[in-house]
């Protein structure tokens, strides 16, 4: 019986550092430069490359801090940046 709560036990410790390391592994650094893909698309009337779209995708964690921070909040708010958001399927959070 011992054995198998050992064995019980160990397999929950395992299956726990392996949750762990993916959410650890799709963590994200918010920078806005990772977001220099979307210029093009922002700044112009072409539609946003799938590079931006995936930048943008990528960055949805940090767009909050982008908007609180006030040198960046008028870019990141926009109508321009709105429009590429919505072409991607990005919503802009109401922060």
């Amino acid at each position: 019986m011992r054995t198998a709560a050992c064995t019980t036990v160990f397999a929950v410790v395992i299956l726990v550092l392996s949750l762990t390391g993916s959410q650890m592994a799709t963590a994200v650094t918010c920078s806005v430069t990772e977001l220099s893909p979307c210029l093009p698309a922002i700044t112009s009337s072409s539609p946003p490359s799938g590079t931006c779209c995936a930048k943008l995708k990528e960055q949805k964690p940090c767009l909050c801090g982008y908007i609180k921070n006030p040198s960046l909040r008028s870019y990141v708010t926009s109508p321009n940046t709105r429009k590429v958001a919505r072409a991607c399927g990005v919503p802009i959070p109401q922060c």
